[in-house]
C-alpha cells in the first residue's frame, strides 16, 4: 500500500523569529498571522538592570518578522464594486476581481469616489502572500487618452 503525500507550504521560511527589543518604528512585523507595518511603539526608561521595556501596540512573546516586505506595487483603475469586491483593470487589459474593498478610511474614500463618478486608480501592495489596496490616484484627462 502506497502513502499519498500531499505537499505544503508552511511559510516558515517567509519569516524569523525577532526580539520585541529589535522592532523599530516603520519597520515590518507578522501580527496575529498578518503582515503588518510598525507605526507606533513605546519604550520604557532603562531599568534598574540596564534594560529599556518596549511594549508594541500588540505584545506577544513569539514574535515574527518577515523578510519578503513588498512583492507588487501595481496601478489599476477601478471600473466597478459589487458585494464589496473591487472590478479593477490594468493597463495592460489584466481584470481582477479577487480584492475586498478595505475596511478603512481609504476603502471609504474608494466608494466616495466611485459613486462620484470620477475616474481613479487604486495601488495593490502584496507582502507575502497577502494583498491589499491602499493608496488611491486621480487619472487625469490626459493619462486617460495616452
Amino acid at each position: 500500500m502506497a502513502d499519498d503525500f500531499q505537499s505544503g507550504h508552511s511559510g516558515a521560511s517567509e519569516t524569523y523569529p525577532v526580539q520585541c527589543s529589535a522592532l523599530r518604528k516603520n519597520g515590518h512585523v507578522m501580527l496575529k498571522g498578518r503582515p503588518c507595518k510598525i507605526v507606533s511603539m513605546t519604550t520604557s526608561k532603562t531599568g534598574k538592570h540596564g534594560h529599556a521595556k518596549v511594549k508594541p501596540p500588540h505584545t506577544s512573546f513569539g514574535m515574527q518578522g518577515f523578510r519578503q516586505i513588498c512583492k507588487l506595487a501595481q496601478c489599476f483603475t477601478v471600473c466597478d464594486i459589487s458585494d464589496n469586491f473591487l472590478h479593477l483593470m490594468h493597463d495592460n487589459g489584466e481584470l481582477r476581481e479577487d480584492l475586498k474593498l478595505p475596511d478603512t478610511d481609504v476603502g471609504k474614500e474608494i466608494k466616495k469616489k466611485f459613486d462620484n463618478g470620477d475616474n481613479f486608480s487604486v495601488t495593490v501592495l502584496k507582502a507575502l502572500q497577502e494583498e491589499q489596496v491602499f493608496g488611491i490616484k486621480a487619472i487625469t484627462k490626459e493619462q486617460g487618452d495616452a
